[in-house]
Parts: structure tokens; sequence; C-alpha cells
């Protein structure tokens, strides 16, 4: 029998949070609350001249455990001033102790655009999402491709940017077929969690034409060089900003 992943064990505990979400709530209601919600452009923060700098607050992770405690306001406060230009918000409860207060806290406090960063597996996710953030992720090893697709326009028709998030080049063809623009290579492997600045590397020259996001992996401005240079509009920077929030300033500073 084959061993869970974490990632499977992540989805599993999504598809849970997901199932008590559409029986408690009108998914009618919920898609129009989104469409109303009005969006930052979060891929347009992306384009801009320079390296664009995704800077994430969590609490902990699976790789890592915990971090540190953070107020989700002071760091999107803190975050801006060190030229971010979007803030990614953990929302998975169990492995990453992040919260949806923990996201409207962050938004509520600055004018960046931000990602909800969580394992979306259902459409009243997307919905959710709507309705208090302006980009959502989509894990593309959690989808095939029709429903890649559904899940794309869905997140489009409520004004979100969905941003598509690959490994390896079979989930970069499924992104690419699905109408996926803007693709966040995650260098680290969810399976086992290993990291190698090397996959978006090898990735980056077949996804000409989308706006690319190097996921995981940047510790330092060699790093964000490195990617930078290998083709990435954008760096998320998750557990070193948070150690080392100075790290932000110093990518954000590399033409």
């Amino acid at each position: 029998m084959k061993r869970a992943t974490v990632l499977d064990e992540l989805a599993n505990a999504a598809v849970r949070r997901a199932e008590e979400l559409r029986s408690s709530t009108n998914l009618d209601l919920l898609y129009q609350e989104a469409l109303l919600f009005e969006k930052r452009d979060f891929a347009e923060a992306l384009r801009r001249p320079g390296l664009s700098v995704i800077s994430e607050i969590k609490h902990a992770s699976p790789s890592a455990g915990f971090i540190r405690e953070a107020d989700p306001a002071q760091w999107g406060v803190r975050y801006k001033s060190e030229g971010a230009s979007c803030l990614s918000v953990l929302t998975e409860p169990e492995r990453f102790e992040g919260s949806l207060e923990d996201l409207e806290a962050a938004r509520d406090n600055t004018t960046l655009p931000v990602l909800r960063k969580d394992f979306t597996v259902d459409e009243a996710q997307v919905l959710e999402t709507g309705k208090k953030a302006d980009a959502v992720l989509l894990i593309a090893a959690l989808f095939d491709a029709a429903a890649l697709a559904r899940y794309i326009s869905l997140a489009v028709e409520v004004g979100l940017t969905p941003l598509v998030e690959i490994h390896d080049e079979e989930e970069a063809n499924l992104a690419l077929e699905s109408g996926a623009r803007v693709l966040g290579v995650n260098n680290r492997d969810l399976r086992d969690f290993t990291v190698d600045l090397g996959t978006f590397e090898r990735l980056a020259p077949k996804l000409a034409g989308a706006t690319l996001v190097a996921e995981s992996g940047v510790k330092s401005p060699e790093d964000g060089r490195r990617l930078r240079d290998a083709g990435a509009d954008a760096v998320l920077v998750g557990e070193a900003a948070m150690r080392d929030p100075g790290l932000v300033a110093q990518l954000a500073a590399l033409a």
C-alpha cells in the first residue's frame, strides 16, 4: 500500500474543511459576495520592473515546525515598508497554524494585493477566497486538466488572480493547457519537502509568456539573483522572511 505523502494529508484535511464550508454556507450568496469584493491587481504587481517580492506570513510549516509568533497586521505593514510587492498569508490551520482571521488582519492593514495560501480542493473555497483576498493558490498536483481549467475560470470570474503552482514538467503542461497565466514554480517537492532551486531553472524555459513566481528555498539575495537571472518575475519568500524581514528589502532592491 502506497504511503500517503504530506501533500496527500494536507489535501485530505482540506476536503474535510470544504465539506464543512459547503454544509454551513449559502453558495449563491458566497458567489455574490466574492463578485462584489473589490480586488487589488495581484498579477500586475508581479509584472513591474525589477524582481517583485511576495512576502509570506506563516507561523509554522511541516518542514520547519514552529517558526515564530507573528501579528499578521503588523507583519503586513512591516513587509510593505521593506519593499514587498504582495503578501501571501497561510490560512491552513493544522500544519501551518494559519487562519482566515490572519488573512483579513493582514489585508485590512495594508494596500498590497494578498494571496490566500492554502490547499484549495473545492470551488466553495475559491468563492470563500474571493470575498477575502486578491489571489488564490491552485496546486496543479491536486487537479486533472478539466478540474484545473474550471477552477481557474471560476477564480477569474470572481476577480481573483489564480496562482497555479507546479513542480515538474507534467504539471507545467497541465497548467498551461488549463489556461494558467501566472505560474508558481515550487522548488520544494511537496511529497517529501526537499528543496532544489534548480527546479525553477529547469522549468522556466518551457514557460515562455507566463508570469513566473519562484517559490521556496530563497534564503539570500544571491538566491534571488539566481532565480531572477533564470527568468523569475517574482520570488515568494516565507520562512526566511519570517526569520529575517530585512531579506525582503535586499531582494526588492535587485534590479
